[in-house]
This record gives C-alpha cells, sequence and structure tokens, in this order.
C-alpha cells in the first residue's frame, strides 16, 4: 500500500491529459514536448555513437567531454567559472531536483517555492518528508505573473533548508527580473538556506526579457545548486540528459543520492551533447526566434477565442485564462476540451498548493509544428460558436 504522503502524487497531469488526447484524436497542447527533431548534426553524433559500441554505463558523474562541454557553456552564456569537477550529468533536471532535494532535506525541513510549480516539485518533497512553502505567483495585467515580497518573506523561517526556484518558469512563462532573484537571494543567505534553481528554459526568452543565472548574482555562488538539461534547447525530451553544478560540498551531497537513483543514464546521448553545447549563437537565436513566433501564433488564436491570455515572456508555455469563456473551473474545462473541439491543455490548479489560486487557468504548449498550431487554433475558435 503507497504510503500515505505519496497519495497525492499517483498520477500526473501530462498522463491522464495526453492519454485523453490519444484516445480522443485531440491535438495535445497540453504536455510540453516538440513535435520536431534537434539539430541534424546531434542525432548523427549519437547514432554514430551507438554503432560505434558507446552502449555501456558512463562514468557516474558523466562523461568528462559533458562536464567540460557544461562549464564551458555557463562561461559563455552567464559569466561562471564552473570547473568541469564539480558538474554532475543526471537523467534529466527532473533527477537533479530529486536528488537535491532528498540530499538536502528531511523531515522537520522546509522548502519554499512559488506556485504554480513544475508537478515534481511537490512530490520531490513529500518524497523527502519535507514540508513545502509555496508563494503564490498571481497575474499582473500587463506584466504576466510576480509574487508579493511579503508573502516571499513570511515563507521563511528557521526550519527553512531550501528554496526552489524556476526561471524562466514553468507553467507561468515568467522570467524572474534581477531584482526579484536578489530578494531570494537575500533571504536565502538570511536564512541559510540552500538555493536550488531550475533553468532548463535559460535559452528560451524573449520580448527582450533576460534570463539571469542566480549563481552569477554576487554571494550566491557558494550556496547556489543550477540545473540544467539538454532536453528542452536541443529537442530531445526523450533522452533525459540534465545536470547540475554548484559547489562541492553541495554536488557531493546530490552526487550521494544520485548514484542509488539511476545510477547512470544516456551512455551514447551524452558526447552528442558535449558537441552540441558549442554550437554557434545563431542556434540560440534561432530557437527563441522561431518559438516567439509560435507563442505570437497562439496567443492571438487564444484571444480570438474569448480567452484572456498572459503572453509568457519565456519557456514554451502560455497560460489563459476561462473566465471570460463564462467557465469557472480550469480543470472541468481541460477535462471536457478535447471532446468538444479535439485540442488537449493541462489546467493550472493542479500546479498549487492552494487550487484556487490558478482555478480558472489554463496552460497551452506552443512547441508544435507552425501546422498544428495553425490547425488547433482554428479549432479554439469553435469555442465562440458554442458561446
Amino acid at each position: 500500500m503507497l504510503v500515505e504522503r505519496m497519495l497525492p502524487f499517483t498520477s500526473t497531469i501530462f498522463a491522464e491529459m495526453s492519454a485523453l488526447a490519444l484516445r480522443t484524436g485531440a491535438i495535445n497542447l497540453g504536455q510540453g514536448f516538440p513535435d520536431t527533431d534537434g539539430p541534424a548534426s546531434l542525432l548523427a553524433d549519437a547514432a554514430a555513437n551507438i554503432t560505434a559500441g558507446v552502449n555501456q554505463y558512463p562514468p557516474g558523474v558523466g562523461v568528462p567531454a559533458l562536464r567540460s562541454a557544461v562549464a564551458e557553456h555557463q562561461k559563455r552564456f552567464h559569466g561562471l567559472d564552473v570547473d568541469p569537477d564539480h558538474v554532475l550529468v543526471t537523467s534529466g533536471a527532473t533527477e537533479a531536483i530529486a536528488a537535491a532535494v532528498l540530499a538536502l532535506c528531511g523531515p522537520g525541513d522546509e522548502v519554499v517555492t512559488f506556485q504554480p510549480y513544475y508537478d515534481s516539485y511537490g512530490a520531490t518533497v513529500a518524497l523527502s518528508g519535507a514540508t513545502l512553502r509555496a508563494v503564490p505567483l498571481r497575474p499582473v495585467p500587463g506584466a504576466g505573473f510576480t509574487f508579493d515580497p511579503d508573502e516571499l518573506r513570511a515563507a521563511f523561517s528557521a526550519r527553512t533548508r531550501l528554496v526552489l526556484v524556476n526561471t524562466p518558469h514553468n507553467p507561468t512563462g515568467t522570467v524572474l527580473g534581477r531584482g526579484e532573484l536578489t530578494l531570494i537571494g537575500e533571504l536565502a543567505a538570511e536564512f541559510d538556506a540552500v538555493v536550488v534553481t531550475d533553468e532548463v528554459y535559460e535559452h528560451m526568452v524573449y520580448a527582450g526579457a533576460e534570463h539571469i543565472a542566480m549563481a552569477a548574482l554576487p554571494g550566491l555562488a557558494d550556496r547556489t545548486l543550477t540545473i540544467s538539461s539538454a532536453g528542452k534547447t536541443f529537442s530531445v525530451t526523450g533522452w533525459k540528459v540534465g545536470w547540475v553544478h554548484g559547489p562541492p560540498r553541495l554536488v557531493n551531497a546530490v552526487r550521494a543520492v544520485k548514484q542509488f537513483l539511476t545510477y547512470v543514464s544516456g551512455a551514447p546521448f551524452q558526447p552528442a551533447l558535449a558537441t552540441a553545447l558549442s554550437l554557434p549563437d545563431t542556434f540560440y537565436r534561432t530557437l527563441a526566434d522561431d518559438l516567439a513566433r509560435k507563442r505570437d501564433l497562439l496567443v492571438d488564436g487564444l484571444r480570438r477565442a474569448g480567452f484572456a491570455v498572459y503572453p509568457p515572456r519565456g519557456t514554451y508555455f502560455v497560460v489563459a485564462d476561462v473566465a471570460p469563456l463564462g467557465v469557472d473551473d480550469g480543470a472541468a474545462f481541460c477535462w471536457r476540451l478535447p471532446e468538444l473541439i479535439g485540442v488537449a491543455a493541462v489546467p493550472v490548479s493542479v500546479f498549487c498548493v492552494d487550487p484556487d489560486l490558478g482555478r480558472t487557468l489554463v496552460r497551452f504548449a506552443f512547441c508544435k509544428r507552425d501546422e498544428v498550431l495553425a490547425a488547433a487554433v482554428e479549432r479554439l475558435a469553435g469555442l465562440r460558436a458554442l458561446g
């Protein structure tokens, strides 16, 4: 029988909505995975590695080439001086987050994060036995989602062990600014908490937004674990290759747990990704430009369909409010939507400790081919006819 603390996590909304989309033939804008492959050179390198026999256990900390490439990437894009020996390769960012929380937190500890949040955060904190303290991100017209500094401070206490920060933020698309990150860092220092940053959407920022690595802010490098992955940037979400870096004492703690989760993974993928990380700036610019165009296509379509929309400054998700459609329950709306018009989305309320916080909000993914998004927009337009 499942332990009580894990009873709320027996299934994920992504699996449920993807299954519903498959069953109804709906366009799946719920689960966040691209429907195109990554760079041809990356795929060719991975295939060559497989046929060349790179198929057995890689080193437990990751292949040296990838650890060095991550360090070089962090210097190139964020100005961080990272020792490759302080980089740990993981089975995606999700494992890195889980290993960090399990390594650093236990019963009696508290973890501060923002809600809505990626669903693994709540499950991982529950696994550790710690308590989640979730600070609301609320929509502000014309400014996306933001938090109340007083509410953030109130979430900290002598029990605060870890602060889990996701920027660019899933599901809201918010990109936290320097002032917001500085405040988070000041509170972490005041309460002697470790900062864990989930930066998997670091190359997906739009509208003049800037992704700032928290470890680059004054005084934070020594208390910050920085996490990212290849899945989103290179459209290979199924490869599950991520990494974490930070001060040795923290990375060593994460490694102690990680080695008993998956041990290792991705042998033929790791060296291929090491090469891909050095792709020219044009690759990264094109990635963001293409997604910005897709974002605009979906945002415009959602507005024409009658939603109130909060255009994201990062990630490949857009949050829309169903209240203008006369709907007061986003979750019920999402369960009906695939059969109603043939499009799948996910309710934001499932990402919240307080479900009323996102009660009328739904999340759509725009990391799809243009023709798929165009078809989805055409179907969404049918909502007006349904009245």
